[in-house]
């Protein structure tokens, strides 16, 4: 049976998660929601700017699906990644995980995302309440 893997990078929010069919050999299914945080650095801020080297990131983003297919034999997997501004408390980063067991799929999403963080290029900047120069000012 071959897995189905999705790669989508978004422009701004991903807002709620689309229901996605599941193959039959799917007896767990774990989703990962990264939600951007209020503070960061110990600083109030807005949201977050992601910056995205394409085509670069989605073809890295397909082989780590493809390894994390084989290694841990998914049965499908699913990548969201959002590209420029997502304010906080809003979806940045979305991964789906689908296999026959729930160790398995557990597995996988841990692996993928610390993979991501290491070798994807997308990159993170903060947009703060205030600018440097007026936080002194307080």
């Amino acid at each position: 049976m071959l897995a189905s893997i999705s790669i989508e990078i978004v422009q701004g929010s991903l807002g709620p998660a689309k229901p996605r069919q599941m193959p039959r050999a799917a007896g767990a299914v774990i989703v990962f929601e990264g939600i951007v945080r209020g503070l960061e650095d110990g600083r109030v801020i807005k949201g977050l700017n992601y910056e995205v080297y394409e085509p670069m990131a989605s073809n890295v983003l397909l082989r780590l699906a493809q390894a994390s297919v084989q290694a841990h034999r998914l049965a499908d997997i699913h990548v969201q990644h959002s590209r420029g501004f997502v304010a906080v408390g809003e979806c940045s980063f979305r991964l789906g995980a689908a296999s026959a067991h729930r160790q398995a799929a557990l597995a996988a999403m841990a692996e993928f995302i610390d993979c991501l963080k290491r070798d994807v290029p997308i990159w993170k900047s903060p947009v703060f309440m205030l600018p440097p120069a007026e936080l002194e000012r307080i």
